[in-house]
């Protein structure tokens, strides 16, 4: 599991995950509404 913070990106968010994933399933979950 990893704990990001969401950065902007133009007009949307953006987080960057470990190149090993690309392809892979994730699930993002809100903590904070």
């Amino acid at each position: 599991m990893l704990e990001k913070t969401v950065n902007k990106s133009g007009n949307s968010g953006r987080i960057y995950l470990p190149v090993e994933w690309i392809g892979k399933r994730v699930k993002i979950i809100l903590v904070e509404p």
